[in-house]
């Protein structure tokens, strides 16, 4: 399945919603803190082995195949990699594909998937394994087998929204930076013409965990995610 019409159709309603949302600035900003400040402060934790999470399994191709990865190598889709929107890169996690319990390991080098309740994205070949390929999306679990002793350091935003419409896109970046004390809208390489709103910048999973909370709540944006902010 091509990676980009899987995200294209899971955010097709979000799209629609985002365009008119109105944000409420709940209890008050965030205090604004310069990209230099909060970066000195950003945390390298390895993630323990046995850290398990379970949602939704993606994978991805073609267009993909031979594009740089987020980490900077080229993804080879028939090898045994994925995406994933906040373990480190070189962690390595076991996927059981819950509906006939078939597993394979992979190794993170890129980011994604970006949509709400999606937790891994898997190269063409890991898929294979899991008998991923014909539906294209399957429940899964995943598990940490191993983690770089010293991960690189990370910051954490939470996405809140997708548009295709700059204007649009601008307008929520400036209200959720008024909000949040920080926002940023990035346009979508997989999709050009679309930008991801991300606000709030954490230099702790928890904390942007309390911050994706938070937004969920005071902008009635249940879809909202936290995302990593790779160097």
């Amino acid at each position: 399945m091509n990676r980009a019409l899987v995200i294209a159709i899971g955010f097709s309603l979000l799209l629609s919603g985002c365009g008119k949302k109105k944000v409420k600035m709940g209890g008050g900003p965030v205090p604004a803190r310069s990209a230099g400040t909060r970066a000195s402060k950003a945390r390298s934790v390895p993630v323990p082995a046995g850290t398990m999470e379970r949602g939704v399994a993606s994978w991805y191709g073609v267009p993909y195949h031979g594009r740089q990865a987020a980490d900077g190598e080229i993804y080879d889709m028939e090898t045994m990699v994925a995406a994933h929107r906040t373990l480190s890169f070189q962690t390595w996690v076991r996927v059981r594909n819950l509906s006939n319990n078939k597993t394979v390991d992979v190794r993170i080098i890129d980011r994604g998937p970006f949509i709400d309740g999606r937790i891994i994205d898997l190269s063409h070949a890991a898929a294979k394994e899991i008998e991923l390929i014909g539906p294209g999306i399957t429940e899964v679990e995943v598990t940490v087998i191993s983690a770089p002793a010293t991960p690189e350091p990370a910051l954490f935003a939470v996405q809140v929204g997708v548009f295709r419409e700059k204007g649009n896109a601008d307008r929520m970046e400036r209200d959720m930076a008024d909000a949040y004390g920080w926002a940023k809208a990035v346009e979508r390489k997989e999709s050009p013409g679309s930008w991801r709103i991300l606000a709030g910048r954490e230099n702790s999973m928890e904390s942007a965990e309390l911050l994706a909370q938070r937004i969920r709540e005071e902008q009635h944006l249940p879809g909202a995610f936290v995302v990593r902010l790779d160097p």
